[in-house]
Order: structure tokens, then sequence, then C-alpha cells
């Protein structure tokens, strides 16, 4: 019987065999060995109708606790951050959601636009000279930007804020395994960098000091700080810093940054269970030439008239491998469309009401959940949107309890850190009203009394 999701029919699958030279499945398949073939139909219900199975569905999708049906307060670099309707409607577009990457690039001019406006705005909001068409996420964007700093520099060893995002940092470690560059950590015991301790962990060997800012805790780092310890060495300074901040903070190119990278997700892009995510990655115009991935470029054809091309294609596809500075193929370009057009339709003045709402909803809220008894805010250094409470109870207990009252409360940071093991960290977006703050902390007085 044919299948209504496998193409070939039974004549089809006769024919294919008899070029092949085999009589039925059983003997095209009788090279694998016998116990290695699973012998017994797979475990699988009976086939449903369609609309059954949709139903079916839907009733899996509703055991899961998202953004949608609970209030959110859980970030650690993944934010409940709004996203305008209009975005779904202009990506679903046919010429946008099915583009693929422009290996032909003069052929594609509509998407190298897209993407050297994205560029443009990266670039406006960190202070950097240029960016580049995006990366995967900010952890690999992070981890190109270590080795990116040890083939500038030819230095040999990278030391990392302990304020910096664990699961960064575990990427950047892989990736610098291969061409054996060290990681060296520096505490961050008060929330925010010991700079003491890295003016004497950076030197002569340093190609980069990395610091994080609103870092892994919520709170704000002194990045000019941080670029003088770095300068004064010879390293170069690398911030990992979230551009919807950007709108209210200094872009940290403007403080003495050499590289920033981030996570861009918070740009219209949904959750979405962790993924896909958006790679941000920009740096001076004198590094330019080091930067992984693509890079779109402006220019004017034999006519006269504007175009888009793809420059400085030091990509593995297009050169030498070991002359490659990365071998990142691609860039997330859907996710870089959206981020276009979430600040195309924010412009400054939304994207700084958004960082506002974001700073002021979250101030509120740590005022309210410190009252509650025996939670208190696990680090006094100023912070953004997102911040450490130190809980009475074990975190992980707590969270389970709020998520069946609706709420997803927060990351519990004994996976990360054991010795914040009684901490959780909670994120605050311009989404959150003040009624359900009000009703957080009523909550989590109940779970920790």
């Amino acid at each position: 019987m044919a299948s209504r999701y496998i193409a070939n029919t039974p004549e089809e699958q006769r024919r294919m065999l008899g070029v092949i030279g085999a009589a039925s499945l059983e003997e095209l398949l009788v090279k694998i060995p016998t116990k290695a073939r699973l012998a017994r139909p797979l475990g699988l219900t009976p086939a449903l109708a369609e609309t059954d199975l949709i139903r079916h569905l839907k009733a899996l999708a509703a055991r899961n606790a998202d953004a949608d049906s609970h209030v959110c307060f859980m970030g650690a670099g993944s934010y409940d951050h709004y996203v305008p309707s209009p975005i779904n409607h202009l990506i679903s577009r046919g010429e946008f959601f099915t583009a693929y990457t422009p290996y032909q690039p003069e052929a594609s001019q509509g998407t190298l636009r897209t993407i050297y406006e994205y560029q443009t705005m990266i670039a406006e909001l960190t202070g950097m000279d240029v960016a580049n068409a995006s990366i995967y996420d900010g952890a690999s964007s992070l981890a190109e930007a270590a080795l990116m700093a040890h083939a500038v520099t030819d230095r040999s060893e990278i030391v990392l804020s302990r304020g910096v995002h664990p699961l960064y940092k575990r990427v950047t470690a892989t990736y610098c395994e291969g061409p054996g560059v060290r990681l060296r950590d520096v505490g961050a015991p008060d929330g925010v960098t010991d700079l003491a301790a890295a003016k004497k962990l950076v030197g002569a060997k340093t190609a980069a000091l990395v610091v994080q800012t609103p870092n892994f805790y919520g709170c704000l780092e002194d990045v000019a700080a941080a670029a003088e310890v770095a300068h004064a060495a010879g390293a170069l300074l690398v911030v990992v810093a979230d551009p919807v901040n950007l709108g209210v903070l200094e872009g940290p190119g403007k403080l003495g940054a050499d590289i920033v990278v981030g996570e861009g997700q918070g740009l219209g892009v949904p959750i979405s269970f962790g993924g896909p995510n958006l790679g941000v990655f920009a740096a001076k115009n004198e590094l330019v030439r080091r930067m992984p991935g693509r890079l779109v470029g402006a220019t004017v054809d034999r006519d006269g008239h504007r175009g888009f091309v793809l420059t400085l294609q030091t990509r593995e596809q297009h050169i030498r491998r070991a002359k490659a500075t990365s071998n990142i193929c691609t860039n997330v370009a859907l996710c870089a469309l959206v981020a276009t057009i979430y600040l195309a339709m924010l412009g400054r003045r939304g994207l700084v009401r958004v960082g506002e709402l974001s700073t002021a909803k979250a101030h509120y809220a740590s005022e309210r959940l410190a009252r509650v008894p025996g939670v208190s805010l696990r680090f006094a250094a100023p912070f953004f949107k997102e911040f450490a409470l130190k809980l009475p109870k074990p975190p992980e207990r707590v969270v389970a309890r709020l998520a069946r009252q609706g709420f997803l409360a927060g990351v519990p940071l004994k996976t990360f850190e054991r010795s914040l093991g009684d901490c959780l960290l909670v994120a605050v977006t311009e989404k959150r009203t003040k009624a359900e703050i009000d009703a957080f902390t009523a909550a989590l007085e109940k779970a920790v009394a």
C-alpha cells in the first residue's frame, strides 16, 4: 500500500529496485547485519485522521509552559520582548521566507539590501564602524571574536570575566581548543568584573579582555575602565552586549570596545524554545579584514545605479580554507531581516522607550520582590532589566511551584555557578505589567513562606 507521505508508488519502487538489481527491499538491505536491523514494527500508535492528529498535537503542545500561556520572567540571554505583529506578515512573503543564501549575490539585490540596512543599524547601535551580516547566535559570535582577536594580535590567551554568559564561555572554549588559545577567568565577586584582578591577568600574551554589559547577572560593567586595562597591555577589548538595551545605554564602541558581539534575539525574534537566534558582530574599521562571515557593501554599477555586493569575501567557500578568517559559511538572514524590520518600525524613539520601560519595570519588580520576607537582591551593583534574587528556599522548587500558578519565575543560577545555588535570575521586559509583577510578588511570597 502506498503511503501518503512517500511519493514513490509501489510500481515506481519495483522499477527502481530493478535498476539497482534487487528483487525486493529486503534484498536491498541484506548487507545490513541482522542484529542492527529492527525486527519488530515501530512502536507507533495507529495512524490518525488529520483532524484527530491536529487535535492530538495541540494537546501535546498544551503541556508546555511557554511565554504565551505563562507570565515570563525568564532571561539569561533569551527575553520575552514584544514582537510587533507586522513582522510575521512581512517575513512570510514568499520573496523573504523562501530566499536562500545569496551564492550569486548580484542576482539577490533585495536580500543584500536588507542585510546592508541591518549592518548599518547594528553598527550605529553598537557605536562601531562596521558590522557583518550576522552569525548564528550570541555564543558563536563571542567564539568568533576570540579567534579574531587571536589572529589580529598573534597572542595566545583570552581573559574572560566571570560575568560573561557561562554558555557563551563554553562555546568559546570549544572554538579555541583547536588553535590552542588559552582561556583565563577573572572574577566578578560583587556582580561586576574585578578590574584590579583583570589588570594582573592581562599581559603580553593576552589577545583580548572580554566583558559583558549588562552581564550575565544583569549588572552594568564599566566598559571604559575595562578598555583601559586591555589597551594598556596591547590587547583588544571584546564587549558582549544586548542590542535591545543600546537604545538607552551608550554603544560600547564609544567607550573603547574594539569588537562588539551579542545576542540579537530581542530585536523581534521570538523565543521559539531557544532558537533560531541572531548573532551580532561589529568591529572597528581597522579590523574589518579579519571579520568572520559575510559582509555586504554598497557600490555603483557601470550605469551609475546604486547596487549591493558581497565584499571582502574571506569565507572558506570563497578562498583557500587556510586563508579564511572563519569556517562560518552563512548568516541567519531571516532573523537579521526580522531585526531590521523591528528596528525600522520602532525607530530611535521606540527603541529608547523599550529600554526605558524595561529598566523601570525591572527596578519596580526588584523593589517589590526584595520586600518578600527572606528574599533579597544578591548584588548591589547597578542593573538594567535583569537581577539576581537570593531566596530562602531552593530556587528549582520555587520555579516548579510558580510554574503551576502560571509564572515562568526565572533561571536558577545553581546550574551555572555552585556558589549562587540559592539565587534566581529574574528578567523584566517592557511586556510585563504592574499587575503581573504584583501577582508574581504575591505568588513568590507564598512559595518561599
